[in-house]
């Protein structure tokens, strides 16, 4: 007897989808809900992952769009430093949907930003963003200027912006009075105070209605927006859940793509993009990891984009060295490079975090 099953094609069963392909071979699993075209003005933002997302766009003269571009005459070094170019707002890495959050509800007069701020080494810091400045402000007053006026231009960008990339990438998150930090504080400045300060891990539900509170944000500033969601393959550096760092993982990564789930299979706005599952499912047994299983190496992020490309219609210019790579053996390549959080060109402040892990 025929079921619906004997009507599906090759790519719904895991055999002839794949156990029986080499992992290079593996294909057609994203289907765009919406079309992304070199003309689409498209803004990227999240966590560390994020950043290769952008850089391919612009390579590929896909229409990136940078909210504050890069200071004129200055060196390219100083303004990836300064984190130009890096997002397409110069947030710093937005880890969580609660973060996501309280940008956009700052950057549109919904509520308004403290003005706590972090010193160290006399100099200050932003709470919120601690590594854009990487020698820190010279005064408070320089802290809270700069943060107005990268409100300002999310402000003003928002309705310029067609479509938003956002990578979901840590449910742990640091509390104060009604903020949450983008780090610990203590980590990148400050001081930590165990009564003002506390430990939150997000879940399912509360990043859900953070989403859904961000989307509202986005809509009303754009209601012709469109939110492509990822969850980011790279594993967190730390946690503070009391878990192992194994299990804290899996659970952070399984509720991110959860709420990235629910929100494309309910809203026609909102599509889901697989960098998560092209990096960490079996078939591709860590190969795209450096040795340290955590960063991802130049062949699992020209793998990554070569779906995201192929599936918009737009033939991939490819990275040579990484195809090669990736045909020799992506597993025996990773060898050959350091296992430190270095091998990776992406800023994330995450990383500051491993300064803190027992020496052996």
């Amino acid at each position: 007897m025929d079921t619906p099953y004997a009507s599906l094609p090759a790519t719904a069963f895991w055999r002839t989808g794949v156990a029986d392909l080499a992992p290079d071979a593996i294909a057609g699993v994203y289907a765009p809900k919406f079309a992304i075209a070199p003309s689409t003005t498209v803004a990227t933002l999240g966590s560390c992952f994020a950043q290769h997302m952008g850089r391919e766009l612009r390579q590929r003269s896909f229409r990136w769009f940078e909210a504050e571009p890069a200071i004129a005459g200055f060196p390219k070094e100083f303004n990836e430093s300064h984190q130009y170019g890096v997002f397409s707002f110069r947030t710093g890495n937005i880890y969580t949907p609660r973060m996501l959050r309280q940008w956009l509800e700052w950057a549109s007069g919904t509520a308004s930003p403290p003005d706590e701020m972090w010193e160290k080494d006399g100099r200050f810091v932003d709470p919120f963003r601690p590594t854009i400045e990487p020698d820190g402000f010279a005064t408070p007053d320089d802290v809270l200027a700069a943060r107005r006026a990268s409100l300002a231009a999310i402000a003003a960008s928002l309705p310029k912006i067609e479509v938003l990339v956002f990578t979901l990438g840590q449910t742990e998150a640091w509390l104060g009075e009604d903020v949450t930090y983008a780090m610990c504080p203590g980590t990148a400045g400050g001081t930590f105070d165990g009564a003002r300060h506390r430990f939150h891990n997000f879940s399912t539900r509360e990043c859900v209605a953070d989403m859904e509170a961000a989307i509202a944000l986005l809509k009303a500033a754009n209601p012709q927006m469109r939110i492509l969601l990822t969850v980011s393959p790279v594993p967190m550096v730390a946690t503070a859940s009391a878990e192992h760092v194994l299990v804290a993982n899996g659970r952070t990564k399984s509720v991110l793509r959860a709420v990235a789930a629910m929100l494309a299979e309910e809203r026609d706005e909102v599509d889901y993009f697989p960098s998560y599952e092209l990096i960490t499912q079996p078939p591709f047994r860590g190969m795209f990891y450096h040795d340290n299983m955590r960063t991802v190496q130049p062949a699992g992020v020209a793998f990554v984009m070569e779906q995201f490309f192929t599936a918009h219609g737009v033939a991939p210019k490819g990275n040579r060295k990484a195809r090669r790579r990736l045909a020799l053996n992506g597993k025996a390549a990773a060898k050959a490079e350091p296992a430190t959080d270095d091998v990776d060109d992406v800023i994330c402040e995450e990383v500051l975090l491993e300064a803190a892990a027992p020496r052996r």
